[in-house]
């Protein structure tokens, strides 16, 4: 049984060099960054906060290629096993003409599936998160610097390293 996970932490940074010192400060304790939110891009940010792998080709290509082969098994056993006709001597299994429906409901299949999973990793439909009811978070966009990052251990911890880095402010981010 592992322990609770602890609620992830927002600190305000005065400036950017402060957001980025603690950046680095709480990936080498090995806590995981979740995001950053600054009113100007930072270029230190990109690299330190790369997204997720995303996993929409992967569920895609496994949906179509599933439907398909299951569309053409599914004409297969109809054409060669439960309904045998034998019309003008053609072969029972005639390949090419079992390739239109799989193909069409392969993309089908790809198309739906990459939606649902295109939503889903991007936590859609969600009108509201609880970063956004954070008092500090107003400011992100005119004049302050926001770390957002869950700590491994305890929030004790990171709280101490977050307000050595330079952090005006360290709440708990609930919900």
């Amino acid at each position: 049984m592992s322990a609770p996970t602890s609620a992830p932490l927002l600190a305000e940074f005065e400036t950017p060099e402060a957001l980025v010192r603690a950046l680095r400060l709480a990936r080498a304790d090995g806590h995981r960054l979740l995001d950053a939110f600054t009113p100007f891009p930072l270029e230190e940010l990109s690299g330190a906060l790369a997204p997720p792998r995303n996993p929409v080709r992967l569920v895609m290509a496994l949906a179509g290629f599933g439907a398909a082969a299951a569309m053409y098994g599914l004409q297969w056993y109809s054409a060669v096993v439960a309904y045998p006709l034998n019309s003008g001597g053609r072969p029972l299994h005639s390949w090419p003409v079992f390739t239109l429906v799989p193909f069409e409901f392969g993309v089908l299949a790809a198309a739906l599936a990459g939606f649902a999973t295109m939503l889903w990793a991007c936590g859609l439909p969600r009108l509201n998160h609880p970063v956004h009811d954070m008092p500090q978070f107003e400011r992100a966009s005119q004049d302050r610097f926001l770390l957002l990052v869950a700590p491994k251990d305890g929030p004790a911890p990171l709280r101490r390293r977050l307000e050595e880095a330079g952090a005006l402010l360290v709440s708990e981010m609930h919900g």
